[in-house]
């Protein structure tokens, strides 16, 4: 059975304070959640102290962003080395935003996922097509080169720890939403092309939807079997209502 995951992504936002003040009131309103897990990714500025926050409870830390460096001259990024020692356990790679903004590509992805591992981080792969890519019907061919193209050179081994997360980048931010059997279908389609690469790791693998989720429907998504939890943007920023998502069942 895979264990849900509910993961906040606060994106560019929140101070120290605000992060602190947040991460203290979601632990206190969660702290008898067990059939679940809980990860936040906070802003790089806030990661320490929220680690700090919210170490022995039952939820953890993730970072939005890595280097495919461990160490080096590389002004301005950051090493999962140094996010695995300040606390975190998993890492989003290849947002749509990163993506979208800055360029990100497949190649890259794959790098960042093997370094992360290499630090002992659980990538987060997130995926999904755009709305032109989905109005000329190319959808499953564009997820299907993601993951063979991002998921490059794993081994049998590596690929029981990574997390997929499908954001349809049409939906994210947007308030539009793909309807849940839409999803069920990517989600399924998601964890066969795994399967043909990975074989039974397929099934043990979570794939978690990004997509505009909210307190009002991700009950709903998370009915269809292959939909393992949810990637939340904007409504985990409300920590009252990212509680209520949490809270679902």
């Amino acid at each position: 059975m895979r264990k849900p995951l509910i993961v906040g992504n606060w994106k560019m936002n929140k101070t120290i304070t605000e992060a602190i003040n947040s991460a203290k009131t979601l632990k206190s309103a969660i702290h008898n959640v067990k059939n679940l897990e809980v990860l936040i990714c906070p802003a790089f500025t806030s990661l320490y102290v929220v680690a700090n926050i919210l170490k022995c409870s039952n939820i953890n830390i993730g970072s939005q962003n890595s280097f495919w460096e461990s160490e080096g001259a590389f002004t301005g990024e950051i090493s999962p080395i140094m996010l695995k020692d300040i606390g975190c356990s998993y890492v989003l790679v290849g947002h749509s935003e990163r993506r979208e903004i800055f360029g990100e590509n497949n190649k890259i992805v794959n790098q960042k996922i093997k370094t992360a591992l290499s630090a002992g981080l659980i990538p987060i792969l997130c995926i999904g097509e755009t709305f032109k890519e989905r109005e000329c019907g190319v959808t499953f061919n564009v997820i299907r080169k993601q993951i063979n193209e991002c998921l490059l050179g794993l081994t049998y081994e590596q690929s029981f720890l990574i997390v997929i997360a499908y954001e349809p980048v049409w939906a994210i931010g947007t308030g539009k939403t793909a309807s849940f059997n839409q999803v069920q279908e990517i989600h399924y389609f998601i964890r066969k092309t795994y399967s043909e690469i990975y074989m039974d790791a397929a099934e043990k693998i979570r794939i978690i939807y990004g997509g505009s989720v909210n307190s009002n429907n991700i009950s709903d998504f998370m009915k269809k079997y292959d939909i393992d939890g949810a990637l939340v943007g904007k409504a985990s920023l409300d920590i009252e209502s990212f509680i209520k998502i949490i809270r679902y069942s």
